[in-house]
């Protein structure tokens, strides 16, 4: 029973304000306990009540929560809620198995409360917001999560506790390293896509994990909850590792056996779009290698071509780079600088998100230095411009012919276009950072 009597406020020598208010606070207490039991009796409730209580009368926080997604699951999820419970009474673990019904038709969510699994219906369709409906509503204080397809083996579920025991914050099965039977994973998924896409991950944001997507994990339900998890489909797997490396949170793996699920019809698991969700979700939350390096390299290329090329023709071999290669090596020169300042950007979004912490190296350099930069940059190209004018001007303002003019219109051009994207940018990154939030008292 949920309705507990509040503890009687201590009002110190006010005795007589405490035994006037005492009736008053039972009363209350007694009318939450019946609203409590006439909500528990609505027909409309699936929940299932697995909260116990201590010898003090207070509510006792289960320590697991067995958390499966579901649609459409009904020829293995029996299997899948016997193994689970089974584990609990074996390992005297206090706990739930928990099923986030994705609007099963099939009768999934009979068959689990029938078992005795406690069953929340989640409306937003998707792996991601099955899973995240379901971290809502766990009452354990940690949660395994995995497939209800019977490719994962719940009753085997003892490094993951040791190892949440043991104090860490996500713990991730690895199947490379626990074995795959045959026939369990594509090879598509086992040689390309899961090594390319967790090398990647481990690449773009470090941490320890080799099995990126994994679906068989445990994790502190407190920690990842302040993550603000959001991803509704299958890249809600690399949302979880992601986040919690950028967070600090403490990380490991254990070995995990992948079976061969079974279910007569096609997985939900689409190899090429879910696959470039996963990949399009990891370039976006690393900004330093979707604009930074590639803008950086970009720009470097661009610079010491025109350096090459604003003096004169540039011979390689038998082939001459000329104006038209400077224009070019001038477009370089611009597409990476905007690169790099999308990176600026993107840095500066996420400190004030609270999603990265706040870039140091960039905070040094205000608006004001920003502005002084750009104006040196637009007096140089206006500078440049007077002088290709100029020397239009002794041919009598006629047909130029050769290059030399072209060369200083396109320095000119460059250095006012590098010139108003940083007055411009630097005025954005003022704006995001009025928007940052008041420090807390």
């Amino acid at each position: 029973m949920r309705g507990i009597i509040p503890a009687e406020p201590d009002f110190g020598k006010r005795g007589t304000f405490a035994i006037f208010i005492s009736p008053w606070l039972a009363v209350w207490s007694i009318t939450k306990v019946i609203s409590h039991k006439r909500s528990s009796r609505h027909p409309g409730s699936n929940m299932v009540e697995t909260t116990t209580t201590t010898g003090n009368g207070q509510a006792a926080e289960l320590e697991l929560t067995i958390l499966m997604p579901c649609l459409n699951e009904a020829e293995t999820l029996a299997t899948c809620i016997r193994k689970a419970l089974g584990y609990l009474a074996r390992s005297g673990v206090s706990g739930e198995v928990l099923i986030a019904d994705n609007g099963s038709s099939d009768g999934s969510q009979e068959i689990a409360r029938s078992l005795g699994a406690r069953v929340i219906d989640v409306p937003e369709k998707g792996y991601g917001a099955a899973l995240i409906a379901g971290i809502a509503g766990a009452q354990g204080r940690y949660v395994i999560m995995g497939d209800s397809d019977d490719s994962y083996d719940f009753s085997a579920l003892d490094p993951f506790i040791t190892k949440l025991r043991d104090g860490y914050d996500l713990v991730m099965g690895n199947r490379f390293k626990g074995g795959i039977a045959p026939g369990a994973m594509p090879p598509l998924h086992r040689y390309l896509g899961n090594p390319v896409l967790s090398t990647i991950g481990r690449v773009f944001f470090g941490g320890p994990i080799r099995d990126f997507h994994c679906g068989l994990r445990g994790f502190s339900r407190a920690a990842i909850a302040a993550l603000d998890l959001r991803a509704p489909g299958m890249e809600f797997a690399s949302e979880m590792v992601v986040k919690a490396t950028m967070r600090g949170l403490r990380i490991t793996e254990v070995p995990t056996t992948l079976s061969p699920d079974g279910r007569s019809r096609p997985p939900h698991l689409r190899s090429w779009r879910d696959g470039w969700r996963h990949l399009r979700f990891l370039l976006i939350f690393c900004p330093r290698w979707l604009f930074l390096y590639p803008g950086a390299v970009l720009f470097t290329l661009g610079a010491l071509a025109m350096a090459a090329l604003l003096a004169g023709p540039l011979r390689l071999g038998g082939i001459t780079l000329d104006v038209h290669s400077l224009l070019y090596a001038s477009g370089a020169v611009v597409m990476g600088f905007q690169a790099v300042q999308f990176w600026v950007f993107a840095r500066a979004y996420g400190a004030v998100t609270g999603l990265l912490p706040e870039p140091q190296n960039l905070s040094r350099f205000g608006l004001e230095a920003a502005l002084v930069v750009a104006g040196v940059l637009l007096l140089l190209g206006l500078g440049l411009g007077f002088v290709a004018v100029a020397q239009w001007g002794t041919r009598d303002f006629g047909a130029l012919a050769g290059g030399n003019v072209m060369r200083l219109a396109i320095a000119s051009v460059t250095a006012m276009l590098l010139g108003l994207q940083l007055a411009f940018g630097a005025f954005f990154l003022a704006l995001l950072g009025m928007m940052r939030p008041a420090p807390r008292s």
